[in-house]
């Protein structure tokens, strides 16, 4: 049986790799990928895949390794990328995280809003890693669920 790691999507620079490398216990340079890439406890999938419908089947052909989805909103650039009703996709748990939330407060209600609209539930882990902030909350969180 394979392990069920933790996947991370989100769109570009929204913090997909910086937010696996803390769950993974990475400190190394960060690297942008194009792949899919399986880290210990994560999967972390490049915007592309988001960014672009016809590649949705990829994401949820890989989803069925995860035991865990954190859709990832980034409060400050919010654009948005994901279809409505996206979340229902998934077969497992899809957990809604808002990236750079101590940048552009104004933009807060939006982001609540796409998570919304796309099907996650709450709640919802604001995180910010330039001031260090929501990021032991969500790990908590992933990691008490994923020992259940």
């Amino acid at each position: 049986m394979r392990k069920k790691r933790i996947m991370i999507i989100g769109p570009s620079k929204s913090g997909k790799t910086t937010l696996a490398n803390e769950l993974n216990g990475y400190t190394g340079p960060l690297r942008r990928t194009s792949d899919i890439i399986y880290g210990k406890n994560t999967i972390d999938v490049p915007s592309a895949y988001i960014e672009n419908s016809w590649m949705y089947k990829h994401v949820i052909a890989v989803s069925q390794d995860a035991s865990k989805i954190l859709i990832l909103v980034d409060q400050s650039n919010s654009v948005d990328v994901y279809s409505p009703g996206w979340a229902k996709l998934f077969n497992c748990p899809v957990i809604g995280v808002i990236t750079k939330s101590d940048m552009n407060p104004e933009n807060r209600n939006i982001c609540l809003h796409q998570l919304k609209r796309i099907g996650v539930n709450e709640p919802y882990f604001d995180i910010s890693f330039i001031k260090r902030t929501g990021i032991d909350v969500l790990k908590k969180y992933l990691f008490e669920k994923c020992e259940e």
